[in-house]
């Protein structure tokens, strides 16, 4: 009997010495089906990442064209959005653009404060560090690296481009859709930042072209506690609803009930990617 004992001891004790062990040792987890990519914008020498998730099936369905959502701040976006695709559109491929890799800040996404901006800081010390204002030097990279990538390796389906964007990337959509809106068909904007204000205002005066070819849809939202962006997201919704003769048609704003920026953005993810997986099964 003291035998077993000892030897019930002594195997317990190893079974627990190899569980420590075990749990000593993380391994990183890998989001299933998602290949990382880097891509360079050579233009302004500058290195960025592809976050490629492909639908279940991919390698089995070798007929099948996929429609594709871009998202930018994907470290932020990418999981919500793949949660949401896994269970709501499911034949869809999800591209999350990264942060400018290899900068010296050591905050990873201090590139977005650049590359998503549309004007200038009034801080002169501000400006230097962060580069505000340069949406428009990064846009081509879009339209002109990752886009070419993205259709040229993958069975995409190039009418069925969306783009995904909140607060300040929603901001860096806003641009995208007024200065060149063939670049994508659907545009998600969620929460844009107070810069687009003067930005739509600009716009207002100058004639779109008509896009009654392209078939742009928009859906925007907003939380309903963001109080100091309402006036002027609604202004926003105002524009792009007087701009459905131009060939876009605009979903109406999306207000989330007792939601400020933060817990707003769950919701706008699951509303949006409902609306978009009813477009395109239409």
């Amino acid at each position: 009997m003291k035998r077993s004992a000892i030897l019930l001891s002594l195997l317990s004790g190893l079974l627990l010495s190899f569980v420590r062990v075990e749990a000593s040792e993380p391994m990183p987890y890998a989001m299933p089906r998602t290949q990382v990519v880097p891509l360079k914008d050579t233009k302004n020498d500058r290195q960025y990442e592809l976050y490629i998730r492909l639908p279940e099936g991919y390698a089995e369905n070798t007929d099948t064209k996929y429609p594709v959502i871009y998202v930018a701040d994907a470290v932020w976006h990418m999981d919500m959005l793949a949660g949401a695709t896994e269970y709501l559109m499911p034949n869809v491929i999800v591209v999350g653009i990264s942060w400018q890799k290899g900068l010296d800040d050591e905050r990873a996404h201090v590139s977005r404060y650049r590359d998503y901006s549309l004007v200038k800081s009034d801080n002169p010390e501000r400006q230097a560090r962060y580069q505000f204002g340069q949406a428009g030097n990064h846009l081509p990279f879009i339209r002109d690296g990752v886009i070419p990538y993205v259709e040229s390796n993958y069975r995409t389906d190039p009418d069925e481009r969306t783009y995904f964007g909140y607060a300040l990337s929603g901001t860096f959509g806003v641009y995208v859709l007024f200065e060149q809106p063939d670049t994508f068909k659907h545009y998600i904007l969620g929460s844009p930042t107070p810069q687009i204000a003067g930005f739509v205002e600009e716009h207002e005066a100058n004639p779109v072209p008509r896009q009654k070819d392209l078939g742009i849809n928009v859906f925007v939202a907003i939380g309903e506690l963001e109080k100091d962006k309402m006036g002027m997201t609604e202004g926003f919704a105002s524009v792009l609803q007087r701009k459905s003769e131009a060939g876009l048609t605009f979903s109406g704003l999306e207000v989330i009930e007792s939601s400020d920026h933060g817990t707003a953005f769950p919701e706008t993810t699951i509303r949006a990617i409902k609306w978009l997986s009813q477009l395109t099964s239409e």
